[in-house]
This record gives C-alpha cells, sequence and structure tokens, in this order.
C-alpha cells in the first residue's frame, strides 16, 4: 500500500477547510493534492475529529489482535480435533 505524505491530523485539517467554506479547487491547489484525492478523504475521514481518529485507530489495533487469536484459537481447535478423530 502507497504511503501518503500527509499524517492523518494533517488530512482532517485540510478538510476542516473545505468545510469553513473554502473552495475545494483552492484547497486541492494549496497542498498540491488531486480533486480525486481530496474527496476519497473526505468519505474516508469525512466529520472526524483527532480524538475520533485516535479510537478509530485504536479500535482498528484491537479488532486485528483479536483476529489473530481466533486464528490460533481456530487452528488449535482443528487440531485436537483431527487428533480425536485419528483415535476412533
Amino acid at each position: 500500500m502507497k504511503k501518503t505524505r500527509f499524517t492523518e491530523n494533517q488530512i482532517i485539517a485540510i478538510l476542516k477547510e473545505g468545510e469553513a467554506g473554502i473552495q475545494v479547487k483552492e484547497i486541492c491547489r494549496t497542498h498540491g493534492i488531486s480533486d480525486a484525492t481530496y474527496y476519497n478523504w473526505r468519505s474516508k475521514y469525512g466529520g472526524m475529529s483527532a480524538s475520533d481518529l485516535k479510537r478509530l485507530k485504536e479500535t482498528e489495533q484491537e479488532l486485528s489482535q483479536l483476529k489473530r487469536m481466533y486464528a490460533d484459537i481456530a487452528l488449535e481447535n482443528r487440531a485436537l480435533k483431527d487428533l480425536i478423530e485419528k483415535k476412533l
């Protein structure tokens, strides 16, 4: 995945400029981004504040950890079932 040159906090600040009433073309020209990039950011981060973004990142990290834990347990469970079936 391509790394962006803007942090999430910078993206939110750019979007806040748009909410303040500055034209999208002016924002894009000032920050050196395309209109498509602006609208993609707006669809992803629109209406968020810095605290919302922090909570989102924490939730995504927790979800990732839970998925890894589930995968480990499911693998262990399958191995135990295979072991029991072989004994019968």
